[in-house]
């Protein structure tokens, strides 16, 4: 297999270009190609030598992924992709329009840092799909350019091509730190997309050690959490992970965080009916979240066929809020975006995976039938 350049850092392509004689200079060329030219592939690098040029298109390709289907918002606001990956295995990301602007929107991309989950909470389609393994950094940053290679050509969008970039799609990003951590370092540099680390926000269910790892890196990313509950027994079938990871600790490692970096932490709080979205509930969400520095950003569940996890009501959810807000604790209503789509986490490689097994049982059936 080929070398994807996306999933080496400056430092290393330097390397691997000085071995083959080259120049240094010549790595921030193709990183420009890369990163602001948004090449997709080395022949298109047109001020490289010619040697250089045939080594690369020998040993390197710019992306190992591709895109295999796309769902779009009828508004056009929300755009989903499924990314199928070198080995066959499919992850999603999704593009998220803010304004009704379009070309001159606020511009989200929500990406994926694992192929599933091996948390396997109750209410998530990609909890349901099980663990198959971590990205590598260049599989994570790939799901950014695809979006950013729609973005110029079809928004006419120039450099920077996106505002933010969130770690919320498939997986848990924090228990895939390293591969993680080197896309965050490529997305931010300055050869490349240029984003600022502020502008990049890591989704956790609350991976205790990695937290307080984080709130030491130099790069001072966002954190978001995902509570969804304020107490163990109620967050332990919500998010199973708290087993391991119960609020007594999950609560001070986020303070920590907040201390160290100076940047408020932002809980994630999905709402399901009769379940966690009681005045009496947020009465206790406040208690427990009183003295850390954070936002509470309240999220309407998408509708789905489950009948334990069905979305809350708009009054409940606004009644919340302001119990919330009564008790000093800053907290919003995300907007919802995409739900025409399924655009919730995981929802579209389901159904691909749904799809690719009934093909598979079809297949494996008119083979058994003509034997």
């Amino acid at each position: 297999m080929r070398t994807p350049i996306t999933n080496l850092d400056l430092s290393e392509l330097t390397s691997l270009i000085e071995s083959w004689g080259q120049s240094p200079f010549r790595a921030r060329q193709i990183w420009t190609w890369t990163y602001r030219r948004l090449a997709g592939s080395t022949g298109q690098m047109i001020n490289l030598p010619k040697p250089l040029l045939n080594r690369l298109e020998e040993e390197t390709v710019i992306s190992a992924s591709s895109v295999i289907a796309t769902s779009v918002a009828h508004d056009g606001r929300v755009r989903k992709q499924l990314i199928r990956l070198h080995d066959d295995k499919t992850v999603e990301s999704v593009l998220m329009l803010y304004g009704r602007n379009l070309p001159r929107s606020r511009i989200s991309v929500c990406v994926s840092t694992q192929v599933g989950c091996p948390l396997r909470c109750p209410f998530c389609a990609t909890g349901r799909q099980g663990f198959e393994r971590n990205l590598d950094a260049g599989e994570i940053v790939e799901q950014v350019l695809h979006f950013a290679r729609f973005i110029q050509t079809e928004l006419q969008r120039q450099p920077p091509f996106i505002d933010n970039i969130v770690f919320m799609g498939m997986g848990e990003p924090l228990l895939n730190y390293k591969s993680l951590w080197k896309a965050i370092g490529i997305l931010n540099s300055p050869h490349g997309l240029g984003l600022g680390a502020r502008n990049m926000t890591i989704s956790t269910s609350g991976i205790v050690p990695a937290i307080k790892r984080m709130a030491r890196e130099s790069l001072q990313v966002g954190l978001a959490v995902s509570l969804h509950a304020p107490e163990n027994f109620l967050r332990n079938r919500l998010v199973p992970v708290n087993r391991k990871y119960p609020l007594e600790e999950l609560i001070p490692a986020c303070q920590e965080y907040s201390r160290m970096t100076g940047r408020r932490v932002t809980f994630e709080y999905i709402l399901f009916r009769n379940i966690n979205d009681s005045v009496e509930t947020a009465t206790a969400l406040a208690e427990l979240l009183k003295t850390t520095n954070c936002h509470v950003n309240l999220i309407r569940a998408n509708p789905t066929p489950s009948r334990v996890f069905q979305q809350t009501s708009v009054r409940r959810v606004e009644q919340f809020q302001r119990e919330l807000n009564r008790h000093g604790i800053n907290a919003t209503i995300r907007e919802s975006l995409g739900t025409d789509i399924e655009a919730g986490c995981g929802q579209l490689r389901s159904r691909y995976l749904h799809l690719e097994r009934r093909s598979g049982l079809q297949s494996e059936t008119r083979a058994r039938s003509s034997e």
